[in-house]
Parts: C-alpha cells; sequence; structure tokens
C-alpha cells in the first residue's frame, strides 16, 4: 500500500491508518499505537514497556487528527498503558469538532471522560481497546461499620479484557463501517516526510525527556500475597486540559512552535484511611511502606491528591474513648506513618472526623504537626482555611465534621457559608471536605435529611452541600459512612456524597459494599466548573489494603446509586467509570 493510500484511508477515518501513522510518530520512543472505531468516535491505545506520557503523546495524536479531519471522526479517546497491564494508567477524550458542524471549532478536552453516544450505551459494552464486563451487584448482608473482618465470598475474576490488534494488521471488515470497504491488503511504510504534514513537530530531545517518566514493576506483596506494584523511577505528566484547534497552518509553519496545552486543574481524592494501629494492641503491618504500593500508580497524575485521614498520628498514650461503649473505636498511628502518604504523593489529609480527637487535644495537635512537617497539608481545625496554589490558580480546602467544638460544623450552616465566602475572597476554586451521614451499608442511599447514627446528628448531606455551593464552593468531597454513595452536579459542581473506605488495615469491615472504594478523579476549569471526572475502581481485601478491582464494581454501585438517589443528576456515568455531564 503506498503513502498516499494510507493517508487517504485516514482521512476517511479507518482507525487502523490513524494508528499507523501515530505509532511512526511514536515508534522511535518505543511507544505502539492501537486502534479500533466506534460510531463516531476513534479509542487509541498507546501501550510502551514504561508507561507513556500522557502530555506528549496527547500534543501527537490529537494535532495529527486535527490536521488529518478524519471523515465523520468527532471524538477520540485516548488511553496511555504500560504493556502487560489490563488497565490504563491514564485517559483522555478530546472532542475534535462538533458533532453539528463539520467546520473545525475549538477542541474541548473531556479530561478523563468517556464518550456516551445515547443512553443505550450505558447498558452494553462499548467497542473500544478497553472494554469490560460490568457484573451484576450481589446482595450484601447489612452490616456496620463493624471492625472485625467478616468472611465474604470470593471475588469473581476479573473478566478478560481483549486488546486490539496491531495497527499493520487487517481486520474484517465490519458491517457499520462501509468505508473500510476501500481498504486494500498491499502493505508498505510511510515516510516521516508525510507524517511531517500531519503530525505536530516535537523535538526528539523534548519528546524523549516527557516519554521516558519513571514507571512501575510489578512484585509481590507480602500484606496480600497479592501482585503489588513497586516503584521503579517516576510518574506520569500531569494531564493537559484544553487544546485549542488552530487555524490551518503551511508545514513550515506548523514546524516551528508546537500547539500549547492550557492547564485544567485536576483533583483526585479518596475515602477514610487507617494504616494501622497500636493501641488498644498492636495492629501495625510488618512493612507499611506496601499498604499502598498496590494503587500507588492510579494515585499519580492529579494536581492536587486528596484523602481523608481518620486515626491519629502520635504517641500520646492516653485515649478518650478508653473504656468507651462498643461503637466507641480509638485509633493511634505511629508518626512515622506520615511518610507513606507523602511517599505516594498526598498534598492534603483531612482530619476533621470523628477520630481525629482520639487521644484527646495532644493527639489533633500531634496529627497536624506529623502531617504538615512531612510536606504535606492538614485540614480541619474550626475556622481554617488551607490554600494550595496549582498551575496559577488558588485551591482552598476547607474541613467539616459534626463535631462543631474542634471543626466546622456542617450543622451550622450560616458559619459555614460565611467562611466558604471567606475562602472564595482569595481562592479561584474552593473545595469542601466533610465528614458526615449514618454508617454501614444500610447507610448507602442518600436523604435529603438529617441523618441519625447511634444518637448522633450526623447532619443533613444535600441540604449542607448544596448550602456550601450556593455559598461559592466548588467542589463537595464526603466521608463517613464506610460506603461509597451517588453523586450529583448542582449548578455546575460536583457533589461526591461519600468517597467511602480506602485504607484500614485490620480496623474497617470490608465486607460487601464496606469493601468497595474508589479514587475519584476530577477535572475542573480554573473557575471550578466541572469538566469531566472518572470512578477508578478499587476493591479492599479482608485486611483492608486496596487494589485496583477489574470487574468495576464500585463503577456498577455509584451508577445504580446516582440513578436512583437523584435521577436528575445532571450527570452521566459509563461503565468504565467516565463521568460526564448530561448533554442539554
Amino acid at each position: 500500500m503506498s503513502q498516499q493510500d494510507i493517508l487517504n484511508l485516514a482521512k476517511e477515518g479507518d482507525a487502523r491508518a490513524i494508528a499507523f501513522l501515530i505509532g511512526q510518530a511514536l515508534q522511535s520512543f518505543g511507544v505502539t499505537a492501537k486502534a479500533s472505531r466506534e460510531h463516531d468516535s476513534v479509542h487509541l491505545l498507546l501501550e510502551a514497556e514504561q508507561l507513556p506520557a500522557e502530555e506528549a503523546c496527547l500534543r501527537v495524536a490529537v494535532k495529527g487528527l486535527q490536521r488529518l479531519q478524519p471523515d465523520n471522526v468527532y471524538s477520540v479517546t485516548i488511553y496511555g498503558r504500560r504493556s502487560g497491564q489490563q488497565l490504563p494508567a491514564w485517559t483522555q477524550t478530546v472532542e475534535l469538532k462538533k458533532r453539528l458542524t463539520s467546520a473545525p471549532v475549538s477542541a474541548a478536552v473531556a479530561v478523563n471522560a468517556a464518550v456516551a453516544a445515547s443512553a443505550a450505551a450505558a447498558s452494553r459494552v462499548p467497542a473500544s481497546p478497553i472494554p469490560v464486563a460490568l457484573p451484576k451487584l450481589e446482595k450484601t448482608q447489612n452490616f456496620t461499620t463493624g471492625h472485625t473482618q467478616t468472611p465474604e465470598k470470593s471475588p469473581p475474576k476479573p473478566p478478560k479484557i481483549p486488546t486490539p490488534k496491531p495497527a499493520n494488521q487487517r481486520q474484517q471488515k465490519p458491517s457499520r463501517q462501509p468505508e473500510l470497504a476501500r481498504t486494500k491488503t498491499k502493505k508498505s511504510g510511510i515516510s516521516l516526510g508525510v507524517l511531517s504534514l500531519i503530525l505536530v513537530p516535537i523535538s526528539g530531545v523534548v519528546l524523549a525527556s516527557q516519554l521516558y517518566k519513571p514507571s512501575t514493576t510489578a512484585t509481590i506483596n507480602p500484606l496480600t500475597s497479592k501482585p503489588a506494584v513497586q516503584k521503579a523511577i517516576s510518574t506520569p505528566a500531569p494531564a493537559p486540559a484544553t487544546i485549542p484547534l488552530p487555524a490551518p497552518k503551511s508545514p513550515s509553519q506548523a514546524a516551528k512552535k508546537p500547539a500549547a496545552v492550557p492547564a485544567t486543574v485536576s483533583i483526585k481524592a479518596v475515602g477514610d484511611m487507617i494504616p494501622g494501629t497500636n493501641f488498644p494492641y498492636n495492629k501495625l503491618p510488618a512493612n507499611k511502606e506496601l499498604l499502598l504500593e498496590s494503587v500507588k500508580p492510579y494515585l499519580k497524575g492529579a494536581d492536587i491528591l486528596f484523602g481523608n485521614f481518620e486515626s491519629t498520628m502520635t504517641d500520646y498514650p492516653y485515649s478518650s474513648k478508653a473504656g468507651g461503649g462498643r461503637m466507641l473505636f480509638a485509633f493511634r498511628t505511629p508518626p512515622s506513618y506520615a511518610k507513606i502518604f507523602k511517599d505516594v504523593g498526598f498534598d492534603i489529609l483531612n482530619v476533621a472526623n470523628n477520630h481525629s480527637y482520639d487521644f484527646n487535644e495532644q493527639g489533633f495537635k500531634d496529627t497536624i504537626k506529623n502531617i504538615d512537617s512531612n510536606g504535606m497539608k492538614a485540614v480541619g481545625k474550626r475556622d481554617q482555611i488551607v490554600y494550595q496554589n496549582v498551575k496559577g490558580v488558588n485551591v482552598a480546602f476547607i474541613g467539616f465534621s459534626n463535631y462543631g467544638e474542634v471543626h466546622n460544623s456542617l450543622l451550622e450552616l450560616k458559619a459555614g457559608a460565611e467562611i466558604v465566602k471567606k475562602a472564595k475572597q482569595n481562592a479561584d476554586i474552593v473545595v469542601i471536605s466533610v465528614h458526615a451521614g449514618a454508617e454501614g451499608t444500610g447507610a448507602l442511599n442518600v436523604r435529603n435529611k438529617n441523618e441519625l447514627f447511634y444518637g448522633e446528628n450526623r447532619g443533613n448531606m444535600v441540604l449542607f452541600s448544596r448550602t456550601m455551593i450556593d455559598a461559592g464552593a466548588d467542589l463537595i468531597l464526603g466521608h463517613g459512612p464506610h460506603v461509597t454513595r451517588a453523586m450529583e452536579l448542582y449548578k455546575g459542581k460536583l457533589i461526591a456524597y461519600s468517597l467511602g473506605n480506602f485504607l484500614g488495615y485490620r480496623t474497617l469491615s470490608t465486607a460487601g459494599a464496606l469493601g468497595q472504594s474508589l479514587i475519584l478523579d476530577v477535572k475542573m476549569t480554573p473557575q471550578g466548573n466541572f469538566v469531566s471526572g472518572k470512578i477508578i475502581p478499587i476493591q479492599l481485601d479482608r485486611q483492608g489494603i486496596p487494589s485496583v478491582d477489574n470487574n468495576f464494581k464500585t463503577v456498577g454501585l455509584i451508577r445504580r446509586l446516582t440513578k436512583s438517589d437523584f435521577p436528575n443528576s445532571g450527570l452521566t456515568i459509563d461503565d468504565k467509570g467516565q463521568i460526564l455531564k448530561k448533554s442539554k
């Protein structure tokens, strides 16, 4: 096949020809490209021995497609995956042009979002490079948040994830793609001269330095007897936000300067974390560094990583809960454990929760000191606002709980609104961390009323969240029920009503829904408006150690809860966990 034949096929929207062109541009850097076509979208899988760098690969793929202008291709979803792994480490969906017109328009990147074409697509597995069948959710026993391990059924084996054939192999013509009838069987190479007319020229030195970021290698985690991921060299580049489509230029003009990739703000967030306790007796792991190794690659890549630290970090000997009732648990983690959270990339740790005073005021102060002294920021003191500047965007964090004497109280709506307004005066984006709601598998559903748990008023999360957004908040991150909950889009702002358990070494029950968790990846404009998101599904083992769930059980659970609790939520969640705004 001649060079012109391949170019013509790519312009006609042949996914294999597109993959061949992009693969040629990335071949010298060890990256291979594979592709498939789904209606008016192309799914492009980029693989390498070391994880392909997100920003560099996007520059090549997106600008190449923008110059090709392939027929009837309106968006592309790009997956970056390390060779031998099933799940991609990063995903980007880019809208190449509006579906209502063929004229070029600015491309808006729906970061880490799937292309959900219709409501029917939610009930089937799309023909993409990483389709995953969603298993049916099993009914679970109604456990509370008891801290003893309850036997549970072994999780089902992960489904096989087919990988698309290499770009230089001809597949059988799909009936829904008549343009493939013109595909020829003869094969030949294509010169880099042709590619230079299509792809954005990026110097070898710059591209190589971005492509070969440190990656990860698999080892055996002695805590779980399952494969875990161990640090090798570094992490993928942060995700870009919006890629504008420039006016057509001549090849000489295109070679002078690659298009800039403006920034968006990305936040990854997880729920409750207890890395073990030495009170009242030792429940600490033999090797604390391995607790988060399996999920470490999936925690990387965001501008800010947030989590709820639901223990104390102190050596103080006297607990405020000693001799309490059967639902009173006191957790004490050695100060040295702060390093494991810093090492996996945490920036903000919330301490506004019902365990922050387990060891009195001294334990609370020690916890904050040990977090802050390890290069992170603790948030949760009353009237406290913590600021984090990323890419020139100032992000404010405020912690709330139902313990109003020491934290900002979610029960005091007027006072909460005032502190949000104060934060908004100095910040572009305001993020609320709130520990609220009843606990256990009986508390999966969100109700627009006050929730009680063992006589405690745990607040009305719907009323609180919407009130804070009315006051100027941009993102609500809920935690506390120990199960995941529904999500809602309110006035263009995302509310995650509960992120569930994320780490509970020998302290939190992981039976049923208590063991289904997630890493929430949210992309926002610099003004705080929701752009897109992603649910990275997590499963906790019986010891409370997290790993990526290839069965996507959490995705199915949150989809079901969102549809039932907020049928007009303004969100669509596909079966791979991509979160998008509903089209009007």
